[in-house]
């Protein structure tokens, strides 16, 4: 496998639980707790007990009580989803936040054995028999299964398609704020999104409480060069967001480090896997984060391939991959264009339009609108095929 992130592991811990050993391959030299905020739908935390990062998972999250939409300029609010308890009862697991380098600490502690740093994939080759992986430094690989895991520039998707990252015209200002600074936030905690003209930000609590987490988008011309670590100029998230409720102008003000990152996704692939060769997480379907499903669909893709290898058997293996191709190309597609619908909705400028939308946002919330997301069993669809 290619690339130790969230999915990755997830997929190693899953091939573990099921008897099947792996290799991962990562371009880091040191894979470390980088990242931002996550957050996590029931189905997904029920994935994540079940390959035994349940207590860890608790013990570092948070289970919001609502999430809550407000109004840009004074934090009115529009919508409110109730979370916490009302979550838990209907699906069986609680909607949770958490630091994405958290939940990579978990689940590289279960898989650390099988996790090679320091090589960055350069080729891919498949061939009758094996599939042969070439590196940075020279060195090859064969195995008789390769899963692209490594993320939106993925190498492997490149041996399957030939397209490219498609810019979204948005960037994110991503940061972590200490929780004290913020008591009022910290102590009610809920995902909370202002909707204004052009952009959102996002703010919820993570790290068990202790740290606020936010995520704020802003327009912008496409970026030369794309660079995951990119830090901003100190004060431009602020001031990207001026005139705004002055919680969130004190929010993007406070953090100690803020990264901006260039958005991108790409269009949904029909097909993702040959006979020896498949792909997971934003390597297959790179999404938006509007819509806050990026970890949630490699935690399901990996499940789900894990149990259709385990279920194949060797001799079976190009029809293992086709059947997970199947099973998760239809629910992909529908987040990846639904994370792309969402930008125009949430980023409408004051008028008529804006105000339709608020009236629609204030309406009684229905538990079954979230039914298709909060509590999708990508374990019992594997299971069954279908």
């Amino acid at each position: 496998m290619v690339g130790a992130g969230i999915g990755g592991l997830t997929l190693a811990a899953a091939l573990a639980r099921v008897g099947l050993d792996c290799t991962v391959f990562d371009r880091a030299e040191h894979l470390s707790e980088v990242g931002a905020g996550l957050q996590l739908a029931p189905g997904t935390v029920k994935l994540l007990r079940r390959l035994g990062v349940g207590a860890g998972l608790a013990e570092r999250s948070v289970r919001p009580l609502s999430l809550d939409l407000l109004r840009w300029e004074d934090g009115g609010l529009l919508s409110r989803a109730p979370l916490g308890a009302t979550c838990e009862e209907r699906y069986g697991a609680p909607y949770t936040t958490v630091h994405r380098g958290q939940l990579h600490a978990l689940l590289l502690a279960r898989t650390r054995a099988a996790v090679r740093p320091g090589h960055r994939l350069t080729a891919v080759e498949e061939q009758p028999d094996a599939v042969v992986l070439r590196f940075a430094d020279g060195t090859e690989h064969r195995a008789d299964v390769v899963v692209g895991a490594d993320g939106i520039r993925s190498v492997v998707r490149s041996a399957l398609a030939a397209d490219d990252p498609v810019f979204s015209g948005q960037f994110m200002y991503r940061g972590l704020v200490p929780a004290q600074r913020f008591p009022a936030l910290a102590a009610d905690p809920r995902v909370r999104v202002w909707l204004g003209p052009g952009r959102h930000c996002v703010c919820y609590p993570v790290d068990g409480g202790r740290s606020l987490s936010f995520a704020a988008t802003t327009p912008g011309a496409a970026p030369a060069e794309e660079s995951w670590t990119a830090a901003a100029e100190a004060g431009a998230a602020a001031a990207a967001y001026r005139g705004w409720d002055a919680t969130v102008v004190r929010l993007l003000d406070a953090a100690d480090r803020v990264g901006r990152w260039a958005l991108h996704d790409r269009t949904p692939l029909e097909r993702w896997s040959t006979d020896r060769i498949t792909l997971l997480g934003d390597a297959a379907h790179p999404m938006l984060p509007f819509a806050a499903q990026g970890a949630n669909q490699a935690v399901e893709d990996a499940v789900t391939l894990a149990v259709r290898l385990a279920a194949a058997g060797a001799a079976a293996v190009p029809e293992a991959l086709r059947r997970y191709q199947e099973l998760r190309v239809p629910r992909t597609t529908d987040l990846q264009r639904s994370a792309r619908e969402r930008t125009a909705r949430m980023h409408l400028p004051d008028g008529p339009d804006q105000r339709k939308r608020d009236v629609a946002l204030a309406r009684p919330h229905d538990p079954r609108e979230t039914d298709w997301s909060y509590g999708y069993d990508a374990l019992t669809v594997a299971v069954r095929g279908g």
